[in-house]
């Protein structure tokens, strides 16, 4: 997936332009590619066609999260496989079935989805079905799906809903269409920014990035790799989503400016740490903090070493690109990084080469025809495992 940017020359990149194109690179990498991404929508949509002729035809699944948001970041688990959350949506009133009874429902569907594959000799079929906490969970070749048992929220329609949870007797609520409508509005400006200076009109929409995006994926990807060992504690995606609201023209700018402003968006309702769901006033994301109070004090932990290594990187003006890309692996995994930096540095030899030659005559739009823009990487999608 894409972000859009200027086209400049190497040697006049600010300290911004820079790290804004080494993060936007390194986590380019990280995300699904367009291939997965299209098998992903396949199989989910065959998912609901055998639920809509098999149960019935107002069973509904459709994505919800990262994957419909657009902030897909490949996670740091020995088979790498993206974790894609869908809602099986079942109308059905909360006085008329369980959690237990939901559950088992959907999942007997998808138990006999499953064999009809392997019956029929279908090779697209999963090749495991688990039960989880919450959802039923769909294994294929590099994604899962998490197929989450739901019945409509009469309270908050038209798009709230119900959620099973093994673990808790109350229903929880929840509104991803809500929450993607906010989001969505909210990368408005970020997209309104690319066309300013980028024609996308021959680059299809949901291969595209919007600084939005791409600064919640970097704030992901940055928790994975800080919360590597330490799971229990990682802040939600969810939590991180919603206090990346900026919408700056640069990704590092961006990034820095949402952290200055995190401290404010974290509320004290009635002695309970609470940040709101937009789309649901009455869902707090951080609930568990006042329930395991070490958790909040892992966020502090964690929001306080990006915060310190953004202003670090902010002073690094008279340094160069290796100098640059040395410090952020020591906080970034440096693996993705790697693949931003050589493209990055491969990309300033290039076009300090061209100017070279041209300035010396080997090279003129005389000789050799119409002089093309210099290629960035941020024009051009990389497969999540190249």
């Amino acid at each position: 997936m894409n972000t859009l940017h200027p086209i400049r020359e190497a040697d006049t990149d600010s300290l911004e332009d820079m790290l804004s194109m080494l993060l936007d690179g390194a986590v380019e990498t990280l995300d699904i590619s367009p291939d997965l991404y299209d098998t992903a929508v396949r199989h989910y949509k065959d998912v609901g066609t055998w639920l809509g002729l098999h149960e019935s035809p107002e069973y509904k699944i459709y994505s919800q999260g990262s994957f419909l948001l657009g902030t897909v970041v490949r996670p740091q688990t020995p088979t790498g496989e993206y974790d894609i959350d869908l809602v099986c949506r079942i109308p059905l009133h909360k006085t008329s079935t369980t959690q237990d009874d939901l559950k088992k429902r959907v999942g007997d569907q998808l138990i006999a989805y499953r064999s009809w594959k392997q019956q029929q000799g279908h090779t697209d079929g999963p090749a495991s079905l688990e039960p989880r906490r919450r959802c039923w969970t769909l294994g294929y070749t590099g994604f899962h799906l998490d197929v989450l048992p739901a019945i409509p929220d009469d309270d908050h329609r038209p798009h709230g809903i119900l959620l099973t949870d093994k673990n808790l007797h109350k229903w929880q609520h929840g509104n991803p269409i809500g929450y993607a409508d906010w989001f969505s509005a909210r990368s408005e400006l970020s997209h309104a920014l690319l066309e300013k200076r980028a024609s996308i009109a021959d680059v299809p929409i949901w291969h595209i990035r919007s600084t939005l995006q791409r600064l919640v994926q970097v704030m992901k990807w940055h928790c994975m790799t800080y919360f590597a060992d330490d799971t229990d504690n990682r802040p939600p995606s969810i939590l991180l989503t919603t206090l990346a609201y900026r919408g700056e023209d640069d990704l590092f700018t961006a990034l820095r400016n949402v952290l200055a402003a995190i401290p404010d968006f974290i509320e004290r309702r009635n002695s309970q740490w609470w940040v709101a769901n937009p789309a649901h006033r009455e869902e707090n994301f951080t609930d568990k903090w006042n329930e395991y109070p070490e958790r909040r004090q892992a966020f502090r932990t964690w929001f306080g070493e990006l915060t310190e290594t953004m202003d670090n990187l902010s002073r690094m003006h008279s340094e160069g690109l290796d100098t640059v890309y040395s410090h952020l692996t020591k906080s970034f995994d440096s693996g993705p990084l790697q693949h931003s930096f050589t493209r990055y540095a491969n990309r300033m030899k290039n076009t300090a080469t061209q100017q070279r030659m041209s300035t010396t005559g080997l090279l003129s739009t005389t000789s050799v025809g119409p002089r093309r823009r210099p290629q960035t990487f941020h024009g051009q999608h990389t497969d999540a495992r190249d």
